[in-house]
Order: C-alpha cells, then sequence, then structure tokens
C-alpha cells in the first residue's frame, strides 16, 4: 500500500481530513473506532513517552519506533507524523524521513523553530532564518520518494507569516501549516496567499486557535484538520476523577454501570488490533 499516495489523494479530495492525536497504543486503539486517519503530535508523544513538555527532548529512534508499532496495527490509518525541526540538522531530518517512509508512515510535518522549541500554541517561539529553513525542507524533499510532507511556520508576526506562507507554497511540499493561526480573517488571508496548495489548520484546547467545526473550516479553505491533544487532555481529566474517586470511596471500586468499561469491553478493544492486520493481509 502507498500510504503517502493514500493521504495525498484524501487531502487533495473535496472533502476535509481530519486526523486525530494519538499519544500512545491504547488512545490509538480508541480513536481507531471513529475516525480512520491519526496524528502523532509531538506534545502528546512527549507527554506520554516522557512525562515532559515539548521542548526538546524527542530522541527520534524513540519516534521511529512509536510510528512502526501504529503502522503494524493499523495498517490502513493515514499516520502523519510531527518531527518537530527534524530533531535539529538537515541529515537528520532526512535519515528519519527515509526511515518513516520505509515503515509506512503516510507523511511527517517539519517545522522553522529554532532549539530551544516550544509547542506552537505557546509564547516564547523562535524561528529560524528562512533561507536556512527551506534548504532544509529542499533536503526533506529530495529524501522522500511517496511521503507527503507538510511545510510549518511558527512566526508569529503578521508580515512575517504572510511572507513564509508565500516562500511555502512556492515549494513542493504538499500541505501548508501556520501553526498558531489566532482567527477566522487570518486563515482566509493565508488560504488567498498560498493559492491551491492545500492548507492543514490544528487547533488545541487553550491554545491560540478559534475553535471552528469541520463544515466552517471546509467554508474557510482548510483541507486538512488536525486534532493534537483531545485524548490527552481527556485521559488527564478522566483519571484525575476515577482516583479521587478512589480515595473518596476507600479504596473500592465503583459499582459497575451500564456502559461502562471493564475488562471485556477493553480486551475486545484490544484484540481488534490483531485481527484488523489479518483482514488487511487477507484481502492483500
Amino acid at each position: 500500500m502507498r500510504h503517502g499516495e493514500s493521504l495525498r489523494s484524501s487531502v487533495q479530495s473535496k472533502a476535509i481530513t481530519p486526523l486525530i492525536g494519538v499519544f500512545d497504543m491504547f488512545s490509538a486503539s480508541v480513536a481507531a473506532k471513529h475516525y480512520d486517519g491519526f496524528f502523532v503530535s509531538g506534545f502528546g508523544f512527549a507527554a506520554s513517552h516522557y512525562g515532559l513538555p515539548n521542548i526538546g527532548f524527542i530522541a527520534w529512534p524513540d519516534m521511529v519506533a512509536f510510528a512502526q508499532r501504529l503502522r503494524l496495527a493499523f495498517p490502513g490509518h493515514h499516520l502523519l507524523v510531527d518531527i518537530d525541526d527534524g530533531y535539529v540538522d538537515h541529515e537528520t531530518a532526512c535519515h528519519v524521513v527515509r526511515q518513516l517512509e520505509h515503515l509506512g508512515t503516510s507523511g511527517v510535518i517539519i517545522e522553522d523553530q529554532k532549539r530551544p522549541r516550544r509547542c506552537g500554541h505557546v509564547d516564547g517561539k523562535q524561528i529560524l532564518p528562512l533561507e536556512e529553513y527551506l534548504e532544509k525542507l529542499d533536503a526533506v524533499l529530495s529524501a522522500r520518494q511517496d511521503l507527503v510532507v507538510v511545510a510549518r511556520t511558527d512566526a508569529t508576526d503578521h508580515n512575517e507569516i504572510i511572507r513564509r506562507a508565500e516562500a511555502l507554497a512556492r515549494t513542493d511540499a504538499d500541505v501548508v501549516l501556520i501553526d498558531g493561526v489566532r482567527s477566522e480573517a487570518a486563515i482566509k488571508e493565508i488560504r488567498q496567499v498560498i493559492g491551491n496548495k492545500p492548507l492543514l489548520f490544528n487547533q488545541i484546547a487553550g491554545g491560540k486557535s478559534p475553535r471552528l467545526s469541520l463544515p466552517e473550516l471546509t467554508d474557510l479553505g482548510v483541507d486538512v484538520a488536525i486534532y493534537s491533544t483531545p485524548l490527552l487532555f481527556a485521559a488527564q481529566e478522566a483519571m484525575d476523577k476515577a482516583l479521587l474517586q478512589l480515595r473518596a470511596d476507600d479504596g473500592r471500586l465503583p459499582e459497575p454501570r451500564a456502559g461502562a468499561v471493564g475488562v471485556a469491553q477493553s480486551l475486545e478493544l484490544l484484540e481488534n488490533n490483531i485481527s484488523r492486520h489479518h483482514r488487511i493481509l487477507a484481502s492483500a
């Protein structure tokens, strides 16, 4: 299966492509019940694998290994991976891209931040000189074969956002992402500036960007919507609530209720990851 071409076809179709942020194999198993596309965000990965904010701690072999586990369990899903700044230098970025494409990743996002990096929706971001980033992006584009490449800028100054959006649209990147965009008006302007190049929008709870539905994003000319952290934040809230209740009840588990998850429901979810792979192989 040509995973890059499959994602590219979806991006270029008339319907918007939603990709759900997953941070471990279990969250991906839940997401797979509802959506056919995953996004591995640096925020979620750093939180899940290291218990740290995504400010430069991710080691690229860890990200590659996680992508490989995802692809084995979910052979038919779109899989877009955030590789931050390509792990600093051109050579590493290209090596990671080749590794990810070899194991079946659908696409990557590479940004123009410099270290120490920050989440795209917080203050304090610093960006590389445009020409330096374009050199790295060009190297990555030359290294890929079929992989979808999303060019991302973290510029915050309006004039610089527009300058970089125009520059990214002129490259061979498949998609453009302006992270932390703050208004619908800004989305409209960026859409006009980049012409026919597909546009990706990233929204995160408590972030800089407005909360918009898929129909609203479609009307604004957005082609791909990534949801970086809804599962991560929901897990944090639910686990906190469950443990507070457990303490309040002196360690007694709650009474089973209709629709609650127990052993049987959890095993059924996980067994799908085995049968799904077998079904793909049988139909090949």
